[in-house]
């Protein structure tokens, strides 16, 4: 990114100055020098076609993480206000909507678990499925599917998978309303059938970690982290039905654009007044399939609980919180010292709240809300907690972000080799594709540890804990 176009309102945040006649909001990007930098201008001119959208409140931003994406910039935030025309993009929440993390700690050191880690990684390959397409054992008829995108991780519990206590440490306590499934295409259901547990590809992964160090120690007692503790880190989201979702809706909010003359910078931002019948209708669809991704979350969560029982007998596992990151929120920030209930778009960011807020959990409101930043595949990831500083809607970033393409990686690893190399530093992989491996290599992302620190300065979430990989996960 051309960084001379950009303003240093600090050094963790920088806007981008209006070109004469140019109408939009401001644009706010956090990070630092180097990281900015590192970012493709493809961000640069995304954010600003976000903030030329209708009812945008504030202003469109980016997180330390930020990459070119679909529409909307991957770590884009924008919030709309719903009684002055503001819209909703499926461009703004992504196709694999509700991708996020499922995090969980054990009551296992790494010390003791150390001798059985490559059976557990063998295990886990086994029982968890994972892969383009992949299908799971559980085989789901239409009926029972519209009640899984009506009820979220409650419907899984009730089958089993898990238990009630899980879903208090579940974002929305496990389950979002306005879901309605009459929204969702029967195509997207049908290629939901038999996806439900399964974990998917590209960037998604089922990591086993070791807490490696700890920054804040009143902020780790209250999310149960130590030093040396084993916890498990589950990353993916609605699969298929959530990737057809946003291919259908892109085309009907298109047409919607165009219906009611809302003159779009770039036809990826398709979108629709938030009031409107088309943008009630994606609303009904995306909140479906954020309760399916919170329902596949939970179903994981159940049989990683097995697999760890089969290899390491009475271990228990407990939900530490579960957290979005592409998803459309209707939540109450204050503007300008007035509180607004707005539309918060979140494409690969996560929210923050900060300490206590009413809709965290007890247990952690002293603390703030537990945000995960995962790594790449061997880098490492960060456990952070929501602050008051955050001016950015409660939004933080969610991850390394993307520095290079899949195919620049490709040419640059090869799967083989790569995973040979981290076995050689105690990291175990276990995939079906090492095409995949290579376009997920460490060296493919951004530096977590630099977007964690810079997470940090600019207010947006503060470190509690550093998490090594053990064990990882692939489709």
């Amino acid at each position: 990114m051309n960084i001379e176009r950009l303003t240093a309102l600090h050094p963790y945040l920088w806007t981008l100055s209006k070109a004469s006649g140019e109408k939009r909001a401001e644009v706010l990007l956090y990070g630092n020098r180097s990281l900015l930098e590192s970012m493709d201008d493809k961000v640069l001119e995304q954010i600003a076609h976000v903030a030329a959208l209708p009812g945008l409140i504030d202003a469109a931003m980016t997180m330390p993480d930020a990459h070119w994406g679909y529409g909307f910039p991957i770590g884009g935030v924008a919030a709309f206000d719903a009684d002055y025309g503001g819209i909703i993009s499926a461009g703004g929440v992504g196709f694999d909507i509700s991708c996020g993390i499922r995090f969980l700690r054990s009551d296992l050191t790494v010390h003791d678990a150390t001798p059985a880690l490559s059976r557990l990684a063998d295990r886990l390959f086994a029982a968890i499925p994972a892969g383009v397409g992949e299908q799971g054992h559980l085989r789901l008829s239409l009926r029972e599917l519209d009640q899984v995108l009506l009820d979220g991780a409650h419907w899984a519990a009730r089958q089993g998978y898990g238990n009630t206590i899980d879903l208090d440490y579940v974002e929305e306590n496990g389950r979002v309303s306005g879901a309605i499934p009459e929204y969702v295409s029967e195509l997207a259901k049908k290629r939901q059938l038999g996806e439900m547990g399964t974990l998917g590809s590209g960037n998604h992964y089922l990591e086993v970690q070791a807490v490696e160090r700890i920054y804040d120690q009143a902020a780790a007692r209250a999310f149960g982290l130590y030093q040396g503790q084993l916890v498990v880190s589950i990353h993916c989201g609605s699969r298929g039905l959530g990737h057809q979702i946003g291919t259908d809706y892109l085309m009907m909010l298109a047409k919607a654009a165009n219906r009611l003359g809302i003159q779009l910078p770039d036809r990826e931002l398709a979108c629709a007044p938030i009031k409107s019948p088309e943008g009630r209708q994606y609303l009904g669809a995306m909140n479906a399939a954020i309760n399916c991704a919170l329902a596949n979350r939970q179903i994981l969560t159940h049989l990683t609980r097995e697999t760890f029982a089969e290899v390491y007998p009475h271990t228990a596992l407990e939900t530490l919180f579960d957290i979005s990151h592409n998803t459309c929120k209707e939540e109450i920030h204050s503007v300008n010292g007035k509180a607004m209930r707005l539309h918060v778009h979140r494409k690969g960011a996560t929210r923050a709240f900060a300490p206590q807020h009413p809709r965290l959990p007890a247990r952690y409101r002293e603390a703030g809300q537990p945000v995960i930043i995962g790594g790449s595949m061997g880098t490492g990831s960060y456990v952070l907690a929501g602050t008051a500083a955050n001016q950015a809607f409660a939004s933080c970033s969610h991850g390394a972000g993307r520095a290079i393409s899949r195919n620049q990686a490709l040419k640059r690893w090869q799967g083989h080799t790569l995973i040979n190399e981290l076995q050689q530093q105690g990291i175990l992989i276990r995939t079906r594709s090492m095409r995949g491996a290579a376009e997920e290599a460490p060296g493919a992302y951004k530096d977590v540890d630099q977007v964690a620190e810079v997470t940090e300065q600019a207010g947006l979430a503060r470190r509690v804990a550093f998490l090594r990989p053990k064990v990882c996960i692939k489709g």
